[in-house]
C-alpha cells in the first residue's frame, strides 16, 4: 500500500500530454456524460476548441448544460459543434431515452466517455437501489450495453475504432475489505446498509465499474466489435464531486488536493488519451495517459478476480436485462 501511494504522489505532478488535436478530432463525434462540470466540462471544452464534428454534452441539468457550451463557444469561438441532450443516470428511463436518440440520430460515434459519477455519503435510494450503485455501476452499464451495438455498427460502416471509455478511479483499489465483506453476493451486499460503510460507498463502485468493465471486455473483444472498452483513472482532481460528502470527509479531500490534486483541466488530459488509444487498451487500466496494468492489485486482475468479476457482472446482467429485456443478446449477437 505504501508503494501504491509514493506512485500516486509523483504521478499527480506529471504534465500530461494533451493528445487531441484538430488532425486527431476532424469529422469525428464524441459524447461525454457529465459534461456541465468538472472533467466532463474539460473534456468537452478540448474537443469543441479542436473542432470535433460534434461534441454531445449529456447532462442531467438542461439548463446547466445550455451555460456550459455557451461557456465552452465563448472561450473557443466554436460555435455549432456541441449539442446539450437531456440524461440523468438516476433514471433508467432517461438512460433508455438517451441511448435511443444516440442510436437513432448519431451517424457516427468516435468515442463514447462514460465521465459522470457521484460519491454520496449518506444513504438513499433511486430506481430501488442505493443512489451511488445505481448511478456508478447499473446504469453507466446499462448506457454500455444500450450503445455498443450502436459503436459495432459504426466501425463496420466507416472503418474507424469507437471507444467506450468508463471513467473509474484508482481509488477503487482502497476497497478491498469493503468488497470482503458482501463478496458472497455483491451487488445485492450493496443495497444492504448494514454491510458497507457509506464513507467507502464511492471506492467502491469504482471497484465495481473495474470488475464488471474487465469481464464485459472479454466479452465484447475487439477482433469481433472493432470497439475498445477501456477503463480509465484520471487521478485526484479538484472538483466538486466530494460536494455532498460530510466534513470531515470534504476536508481530508480538500486538504489531499491542495497538496497534490490537478486541476480539472489535466484530470481531462487521461479522459481524452483513453478516448482514442490502441485496441491494446481494450479491458486495461488506463491512467496518467498510459496503460497502467501493473498498479491494477492482482485480487482485481488474477484467476480469483476474474472469477469475482464474473459474479459481478453476471449480478448486474441480471437487472440490465430486467431494466431493458435483449439488451445483453443485441451486444453479444455482434
Amino acid at each position: 500500500m505504501a508503494s501504491f501511494f509514493l506512485e500516486f504522489a509523483a504521478e499527480q505532478r506529471l504534465q500530461l500530454p494533451l493528445l487531441v488535436t484538430p488532425e486527431t478530432c476532424s469529422g469525428k463525434t464524441y459524447i461525454v456524460t457529465g459534461a456541465n462540470t468538472g472533467l466532463g466540462y474539460e473534456t468537452s471544452k478540448h474537443l469543441v476548441n479542436c473542432r470535433a464534428k460534434k461534441v454531445i454534452m449529456a447532462v442531467r441539468n438542461l439548463e446547466a448544460g445550455e451555460t456550459a457550451k455557451a461557456e465552452i463557444e465563448s472561450a473557443t469561438n466554436n460555435r455549432g459543434i456541441a449539442e446539450v441532450w437531456s440524461l440523468d443516470l438516476s433514471s433508467f428511463d432517461s438512460v433508455k431515452s438517451f441511448a435511443k436518440r444516440v442510436n437513432s440520430q448519431l451517424d457516427r460515434i468516435d468515442a463514447v466517455i462514460e465521465n459522470a459519477s457521484v460519491a454520496h455519503d449518506r444513504w438513499s435510494t433511486v430506481e430501488g437501489y442505493e443512489a451511488s450503485t445505481t448511478i456508478n455501476i447499473l446504469s453507466t452499464f446499462l448506457l454500455a450495453v444500450l450503445v455498443l451495438p450502436k459503436l459495432t455498427e459504426v466501425a463496420k460502416r466507416y472503418g474507424n475504432l469507437p471507444h467506450l471509455t468508463i471513467v473509474t478511479s484508482g481509488v477503487a483499489f482502497t476497497a478491498k475489505e469493503a468488497m470482503d465483506r458482501i463478496r458472497d453476493n455483491p451487488l445485492a451486499g450493496m443495497n444492504d446498509p448494514t454491510t458497507t460503510d457509506m464513507n467507502k460507498r464511492y471506492p467502491l463502485t469504482k471497484l465495481f465499474q473495474h470488475y464488471a468493465g474487465r469481464h464485459l471486455a472479454t466479452l465484447v473483444p475487439v477482433s469481433k466489435t472493432g470497439v475498445v472498452v477501456n477503463l480509465v483513472n484520471p487521478g485526484l482532481c479538484k472538483t466538486k464531486l466530494s460536494r455532498n460528502s460530510k466534513f470531515s470527509r470534504w476536508l481530508e479531500i480538500y486538504i489531499t488536493n491542495l497538496l497534490v490534486g490537478r486541476s480539472q483541466e489535466m484530470g481531462s488530459r487521461p479522459l481524452l488519451h483513453a478516448s482514442m488509444a490502441g485496441a491494446e487498451s481494450h479491458g486495461r487500466y488506463v491512467s496518467s495517459c498510459e496503460i497502467k496494468e501493473h498498479q491494477v492489485p492482482e485480487w482485481v486482475k488474477g484467476e480469483e478476480g476474474r472469477k469475482l468479476g464474473e459474479r459481478i457482472w453476471n449480478d448486474i446482467a441480471v437487472e440490465l436485462e430486467k431494466i431493458e429485456p435483449g439488451c445483453l443478446d443485441r451486444v453479444l449477437r455482434h
